[in-house]
This record gives C-alpha cells, sequence and structure tokens, in this order.
C-alpha cells in the first residue's frame, strides 16, 4: 500500500487523513466533516485496506465486508477508482454498483465475492431485492457526502439500507456540512464515535476570483465565444439552466471550432462517463452541464466556471463556482446576467454578502440589463428596509391593542364587540 501511495506523490496526509486514519484503524466510529477535495476518500479508503490486509477473510458471493454508500454514479465510481489505484497490491477485490447502466457486470462481480461493495442506494437496494446481495457480513459501514443525501431525497433508501445492516459494525460518516438534519441521522448511525472536522483555512468562494457580465440574452453565446478566446481558459465548466439548453450550446461551440461535449441527466450513463473522462483528460476543452448532472462532478484543475444562466436559487451558485477551487487552489467564475436574471443576481449578492465586481473587457455589455439590476436592487432594499415611524398610525395600533385589553367592552367603529 506504501508503494501505492509513493507512486501518486503523496508524502504528507492532509488535515482530514491525519485526523481520521488512526482511529478508523483502531476500530473507532467516525464522524468527518471536511470539503470535498481535501483528501477524504483516502482518509477512510487507506486504513480500510490495511484493516480487510491484516485480517483477510475469504471471500463469499454476494456478502460483502465493506459497504461504501454514495449519492451520485460519479462519486461511487471515483470511490472504486481509489481503491484500485491504492490496493493495486493487496490480495482485495471490489465491486462498484449504480444504476443507470445494464447489471449484468455487476451482479458477476457480486457472484464472483467482493471484499468491498461501492454503490448508490437506488441500485443496491434493487440488487438486495433480486436476492444477488446479502449485508449480513457486513463489518464496515460507510457513509459518504450525506449532506447531499440527504439533499437529493435518499433518506427512507439510506434507512432501508441499514436495516439489513449488522448492529456490531464500524460506522464512517462523511459529510461537507453538518447541518442539523446531517447531524440528525449521524447520531442514529455512529456510537462513541471520534470527531473530525476540517474547516477550510479559506473559505472557498473567497479563493475564487468571482466576476459579472451584463449582457443581453441575444448575445450571450458571442460573449462566452470572446472570452473563450482566451488561452488561459484551459478547462471550462458552463452551466446552464436546462437539458436541451446545454445540448445546444455545446453544439455551437463545436461548429464555432472549440472542443465542447454537454453532460446530463437525460445521457446515458456510459455516455456521460465518457464524456467525463474525456474532460479530465483535456480531450474536451469545455463542458456545458446542468445543475443536476454536475453534482458528481469531481475534476480537478478545472481553470474557469461560467454560469452561462444563473441559478434560481442562490446557493446553488456556490456550489457552481466551488468546482473551480479544489484542494485549496484558486479559481475564476464568471456570471452572465441579463435583464430578466437580475434578481437571482442581487440574491447572490446578499448570500455572498457584497458585491460582484463588473467585468471591464466585456464587448457585449448590456447598459439595459445594468439598469435593470439597479432598480430590482432598489426595489428589493426597499422591502427588506424597516418600516418607516408613522406618528398616526403607531397611535391608531396603540388604541386598538387597549381596546381589547382588560376585558372590557369597548365601543370601536361598528357595532360593539360582546364580552364572552
Amino acid at each position: 500500500m506504501q508503494h501505492a501511495v509513493a507512486a501518486r506523490n503523496y508524502a504528507v496526509p492532509t488535515p482530514v487523513q491525519e485526523q481520521s486514519i488512526p482511529p478508523i484503524l483502531d476500530g473507532r466510529d467516525l464522524l468527518g466533516s471536511a470539503q470535498t477535495g481535501t483528501g477524504k476518500t483516502a482518509a477512510f479508503v487507506l486504513p480500510i485496506l490495511q484493516r480487510l490486509t491484516l485480517s483477510k477473510k475469504n471471500v463469499v458471493s454476494g456478502r460483502p465486508r465493506v459497504l461504501i454508500l454514495a449519492p451520485t454514479r460519479e462519486l461511487a465510481a471515483q470511490i472504486g477508482m481509489s481503491i484500485t489505484v491504492y490496493g493495486r497490491h493487496l490480495p482485495l477485490r471490489h465491486t462498484v454498483v449504480f444504476g443507470g447502466v445494464k447489471q449484468h457486470d455487476q451482479v458477476k462481480g457480486l457472484r464472483r465475492g467482493s471484499d468491498l461493495l461501492v454503490a448508490t442506494p437506488g441500485r443496491l437496494i434493487d440488487l438486495m431485492g433480486q436476492g444477488y446481495c446479502s449485508l449480513e457480513a457486513v463489518e464496515i459501514f460507510v457513509l459518504d457526502e450525506a449532506d447531499r443525501m440527504l439533499d437529493m431525497g435518499f433518506l427512507p433508501d439510506i434507512r432501508k439500507v441499514i436495516e439489513k445492516i449488522p448492529v456490531q459494525r464500524q460506522t464512517l460518516f462523511f459529510s461537507a456540512t453538518l447541518q442539523p438534519e446531517v447531524m440528525k441521522l449521524a447520531r442514529s448511525l455512529v456510537h462513541d464515535a471520534v470527531e473530525v472536522s476540517i474547516a477550510p483555512e479559506v473559505p472557498v468562494v473567497e479563493r475564487i476570483d468571482q466576476s459579472v457580465c451584463f449582457v443581453d440574452p441575444a448575445r450571450k453565446f458571442k460573449l462566452l465565444a470572446s472570452l473563450l478566446a482566451d488561452t488561459q481558459l484551459t478547462k471550462v465548466l458552463v452551466f446552464t439552466r436546462l437539458k436541451h439548453q446545454a445540448d445546444r450550446l455545446a453544439e455551437r461551440l463545436v461548429k464555432a471550432g472549440i472542443a465542447a461535449d454537454a453532460i446530463h441527466s437525460d445521457k446515458s450513463q456510459n455516455a456521460r462517463m465518457r464524456i467525463l473522462e474525456n474532460f479530465k483528460r483535456n480531450r474536451v476543452r469545455v463542458l456545458v452541464a446542468t445543475d443536476i448532472a454536475a453534482r458528481g462532478l469531481d475534476v480537478d484543475r478545472i481553470s474557469h466556471v461560467v454560469n452561462y444562466d444563473l441559478p434560481d436559487e442562490a446557493e446553488t451558485y456556490v456550489h457552481r463556482i466551488g468546482r473551480t477551487a479544489r484542494a485549496g487552489k484558486e479559481g475564476d467564475a464568471v456570471s452572465f446576467c441579463s435583464a430578466p436574471e437580475c434578481g437571482c443576481l442581487y440574491a447572490i449578492e446578499r448570500l455572498l454578502g457584497n458585491k460582484m465586481p463588473e467585468r471591464s473587457d466585456n464587448p457585449f455589455h448590456s447598459e439595459i440589463a445594468r439598469s435593470a439590476y439597479a432598480a430590482a436592487s432598489r426595489k428589493k432594499e426597499k422591502r427588506t428596509s424597516p418600516p418607516k415611524f408613522n406618528r398616526q398610525r403607531d397611535k391608531n395600533r396603540l388604541k386598538k391593542s387597549i381596546a381589547y385589553s382588560g376585558g372590557k367592552e369597548t365601543k370601536r367603529s361598528g357595532s360593539p364587540r360582546k364580552r364572552k
């Protein structure tokens, strides 16, 4: 295993690895909070591989010793790749199962026997129902990216899986955030757990150079093409709202001579994996994605994120731009804002706590969009400001409150109110 780690040029453990590996090796339950891109996968894969190797048992068909649950197909595949890399020289087997593809090869892996099983909840429950998999022999249970699982509505499936796992087990719980719902789930899973919380030294948003371009909707493509003329945009992730918009935009980029492709939930799993692999290997310079498809993306060295369409929810904006600042690196994010999207921009700025700087090199600047943004800002600020002092109004409210206090019948405009 040390040879495998050295081959990846890893010499010093990351903070989450340094704090997680010793208690996992000791067999303790662990409750971990760390952002994606901090080496979290290796923090649980490495000690699990060591424990399995030191307590080697004969594999049994359809009865894995370790179960790792992940929210998306892409993340499950990435965890499986990590197991392949770190366990290259170890006598261990693993199988990865997820939906969106035919189950033949996955069933074949389960029948052959696997020490480790990496799965998405839906496909795992399906295979269990068909009798191909049993969780009665699970010794270590890992729930990765739990906050995203809750966002995607997997809680009922997670509970079904947990009911089939032995009570006597080691449980490792990892999440990027520890919101109240996440903590409630975590407390129900672990026993006397070691807590590891790795806060980023600099928040992801602060490591990203953010800017906005005011532009008319019809000129967004020309603006994007002008930005891509800059060779510093080496690996670009572009977000659109709708799936057909992603396909259309990718086609227009290809016609303009820019290597691009689109990824969204309507594409088959094999197609999504092929597209993602091309993007990782720089065969495709621009990947156009929708928010749902991008949730499982874990691609290093994305130079820029472009919000071709602003999201309806401000929190989604933070998730989007976080794709470019991974493992402590810096990144760039450019947002296009047309007049109909000014309310979205204002909501994002309120969430961030500051105004987004405007790009000065925008050749397709729209004064109409900028004016609409200014008007929307004034209107929303007026709504959120406290009500102005009004002496007569407050005096009337005081009279009303006195009229209904003390249990006395008091005449007001209209018929008198009877005492009860």
